[in-house]
């Protein structure tokens, strides 16, 4: 009997050690696709290889990983500012779509009208045609496949029992890297001044991805974050029992020594992405950061991209080499809520946003008090009286028309 107890145990024991082997493995295949340094090849749709130049527009493909053996490429929106040059040259940003999107050329234009170059990618092998499906086929957000896709998005990480060069996962962090190192080598972009945008699952492949790839200068993850295993929704539903996701995909694990500056853009009433697990993520990143909810802002592509807080945050990483402001402290006593902010812009008037109901964020009804703001030397100090039963809060401060937001605080 003995002997039969600790043969169990044995066989036990060399189960887990072969599990974790292999999430090492998978774990190190992952943090290989930093390697990705070299520009791709640049092609358009008749397969020519081609240049880029300053004030251009235009769609492109890139050559991205083999998939099933076949070679894949990523279809993508570029542009570059009329004024840039090798003597002139202007920062970056690479551009990620959520669920249902594709690489969309107003994203583009609007970081070009900021003076940035800016490439928008499609993850999911298509193009920004529109395609009708089926007859009767009545699903939204369809587009056209194009001649070189990679695999497209299963779910949520539904597609974890496939070997790791074949998730999806694997390939849009692989493109999003790809696309750094070709803004990078282009003669008008500042190579030390290109950063990240990814707006839903765009921002969780942006939590990703600065895990793996340290040279952008910033990074916005809009919606999406890690740790979403502990939801209370969908994603925690699907992710409770993916030991795969938890053990090597959740982007939590890889936060600990990033530190580019991030800002992290969404609203109280997301659904999707719970402020906790979001509070999560830059809790745990090693760089300044700053957040920014914003009340009513939705959850969509269009919502993502408006608010002007992601381009301003932008601007004083790449102009002055950090955020425009941080949060120093927060503490809640006897019911007072006080946060201290420093800011290199003046702040304008104060707001306390809380909720007495549990459960998800975004389910929850939130409610909007009055806070004081005072400037005392170059720190401003923002106090507010929480609402009787209040479970969770957060300071909102605005700066002309830029949100800047405390870190949300659960009220045990």
């Amino acid at each position: 009997m003995r002997m039969i107890k600790w043969t169990v145990i044995f066989t036990a024991m060399l189960r887990t050690l072969s599990v974790q082997a292999d999430y090492r493995t998978e774990e190190t295949k992952i943090l290989a696709l930093a390697e990705l340094t070299d520009a791709p090849v640049v092609r358009n749709e008749k397969e020519q290889i081609v240049s880029i130049g300053a004030g251009e527009l235009k769609t492109i493909y890139f050559d991205a990983l083999i998939y099933e053996g076949k070679p894949t490429r990523v279809y993508a929106w570029i542009g570059i500012p009329e004024d840039a040059s090798s003597s002139h040259k202007v920062p970056g940003t690479v551009l990620i779509h959520g669920g249902g999107g594709t690489a969309f050329k107003e994203w583009v234009e609007k970081w070009n009208a900021r003076g940035y170059a800016a490439i928008s990618i499609a993850v999911e092998g298509q193009i920004d045609e529109r395609d009708s499906g089926k007859p009767g086929d009545n699903r939204r957000n369809r587009w056209k496949k194009h001649p070189w896709p990679g695999p497209t998005r299963t779910g949520i990480y539904g597609d974890s029992d496939k070997p790791i060069e074949e998730q999806w996962m694997y390939h849009a962090v692989a493109d999003a890297i790809l696309a750094n190192s070709l803004l990078r080598s282009l003669p008008q972009v500042d190579s030390a001044k290109v950063g990240l945008m990814g707006i839903s699952w765009g921002g969780i492949i942006a939590s990703t991805v600065i895990g793996i790839d340290d040279r952008f200068a910033f990074a916005i993850p809009t919606y999406g974050c890690g740790n979403m295993s502990q939801a209370a929704n969908q994603y925690g539903r699907a992710l409770g029992n993916n030991a795969l996701y938890k053990e090597v995909w959740d982007p939590v694990l890889r936060l600990k020594k990033v530190e580019t500056p991030t800002l992290w853009l969404s609203w109280p009433g997301d659904q999707h992405f719970p402020l906790d697990k979001q509070a999560s993520c830059y809790r745990t990143v090693s760089g300044p950061y700053m957040v920014c909810l914003i009340p009513g802002m939705r959850h969509g592509h269009q919502a993502g991209m408006k608010p002007p807080d992601s381009y301003a945050f932008a601007d004083s990483v790449v102009k002055e080499g950090k955020p425009w402001a941080r949060q120093i402290s927060s503490e809640t006593e006897n019911g007072q809520f006080t946060v201290i902010f420093e800011s290199s812009r003046p702040l304008d008037e104060a707001i306390l946003i809380s909720t007495t109901d549990t459960g998800i964020t975004g389910n929850r009804k939130w409610f909007e008090s009055p806070a004081n703001l005072k400037r005392k030397a170059d720190q401003w100090v923002v106090t507010a009286t929480q609402p009787e039963g209040t479970t969770a809060c957060f300071m909102n401060v605005k700066s002309g028309g830029l949100t800047l937001t405390s870190d949300y605080t659960k009220i045990e």
